[in-house]
């Protein structure tokens, strides 16, 4: 697995197709006890408005005991919070899982050191999901 990275966003190419690897993320936030907040099918979006769009399907998820301590302490966290992982198709029809690196967060949000471990978590499910 060779992860890419820029302006705080690491991007994991995955082996299956958006509708799979979406699944697949699901299930990991849910199996872990996490609350799955909002899905957002942006391409299935795209497509009711007569635009089409590669496939695009967006999970916001997070847990309110570990969260709120993060934004009680750096209330712009709010702005990257609850966790969000994007599940996209390139224009080459790779399929990309890509979300927000916990540092980058720490660094744009000012986040306290001790509570990078809350929102760390991430990694794990990503990277799960694609293998």
């Amino acid at each position: 697995m060779t992860a890419l990275s820029e302006n705080g966003i690491i991007h994991l190419p995955s082996p299956y197709s958006v509708p799979e690897t979406f699944k697949r993320l699901e299930s990991l936030v849910s199996g872990r006890g996490l609350s799955i907040l909002a899905r957002i099918d942006h391409s299935g979006d795209a497509a009711k408005v007569g635009l089409n769009m590669k496939p695009a399907q967006l999970l916001i998820f997070g847990n309110a005991k570990v969260g709120t301590p993060v934004m009680q302490a750096s209330p712009t966290a709010a702005l990257d919070l609850p966790l969000k992982v994007l599940v996209w198709e390139d224009a080459d029809g790779k399929v990309w899982l890509s979300y927000n690196s916990p540092e980058y967060l720490k660094q744009r949000h000012n986040i306290p050191g001790d509570l990078l471990k809350n929102i760390s978590g991430i990694r794990g499910i990503a990277e799960e999901a694609i293998r």
